[in-house]
């Protein structure tokens, strides 16, 4: 699979989740979640939206542009929305602290993919 399909079905995908999981966050769980819980949800949510925008922008680069660099970033993007925001979407359901640590490894993919986005970025100025 190319890997501008490969983003636009992953970043698909993942508005679609963010979408149901921040519906769910206002409606279903406001009443259910304390409010320290729920700023942990809306923080998950808030950043899966922006990185799924990342995911997406980063398709549309890989349609015209070969820079393995973006690859890098579109799939380290990835991988950090699951860590770190699949991480906090656990820690605010349930009573586990196990996925704590987890939180910061996925906020270092994501700041990882976006200097993955960065160096192909001075790729392309450098030639």
């Amino acid at each position: 699979m190319q890997a501008y399909a490969l983003f636009f079905l992953l970043g698909a995908l993942n508005g679609a989740a963010a979408t149901v999981l921040g519906a769910f966050g206002a409606h279903a769980l406001r009443t259910r979640l304390s409010a320290g819980e729920l700023e942990i949800w809306n923080t998950a949510v808030q950043y899966h939206y922006f990185h799924t925008l990342a995911v997406l922008a980063i398709g549309l680069a890989c349609l015209q542009l070969d820079q393995p660099a973006l690859r890098w970033a579109g799939g380290l993007m990835l991988a950090g929305i699951l860590l770190f925001s699949g991480s906090l979407y656990l820690l605010s359901l349930t009573d586990w602290r196990w996925p704590g640590p987890v939180t910061p490894v996925g906020g270092a993919l994501l700041i990882a993919g976006w200097l993955a986005l960065a160096w192909a970025g001075f790729r392309l100025l450098t030639g």
